[in-house]
């Protein structure tokens, strides 16, 4: 299971990169936007990394390129003197909706492919199984 896993990450990426290489950007700058879109740019860089399971250094720098590029902005934090808040900019946000309307169909084609009630149980599973990851390999065989 978990290598079908992996391939299907895989496999989504390659599809996600296809479908937005149009509007110019790859599968790792979209997921980011995700975040952020998620967050309602309320979040800074170390809590879009938390919520996408990565490292806020990799994170960091695809938020500069989107800076750089006036997808994003960054915002001052009310929380945090450093931890900027990243933002949306005008275009950002509607190229973040240009992609999503893209992906739309996309995503809906797949839901087509599962039986009623197996996505939302499929779901539940890898959630459980990330949160028992998440507390460390070592804690996973424990009964």
């Amino acid at each position: 299971m978990i290598l079908e896993v992996f391939r299907l990450n895989g496999a989504l990426i390659a599809a996600g990169d296809e479908l937005v290489k149009p509007l110019g950007l790859t599968s790792a700058r979209w997921q980011v936007m995700g975040s952020v879109a998620q967050g309602r740019g309320e979040s800074p860089v170390a809590q879009l990394a938390r919520n996408m399971g990565l490292a806020r250094q990799s994170v960091q720098r695809v938020v500069d390129d989107l800076v750089a590029a006036g997808i994003f902005e960054l915002a001052p934090n009310p929380n945090h003197k450093r931890a900027k808040l990243v933002r949306f900019t005008p275009d950002g946000m509607a190229l973040f909706d240009k992609a999503t309307a893209l992906w739309a169909p996309f995503a809906e084609a797949l839901a087509a492919e599962a039986e009623p009630g197996e996505l939302a149980r499929f779901t539940d599973l890898l959630a459980r199984l990330r949160a028992r990851l998440e507390h460390g390999p070592n804690h996973g065989g424990e009964t």
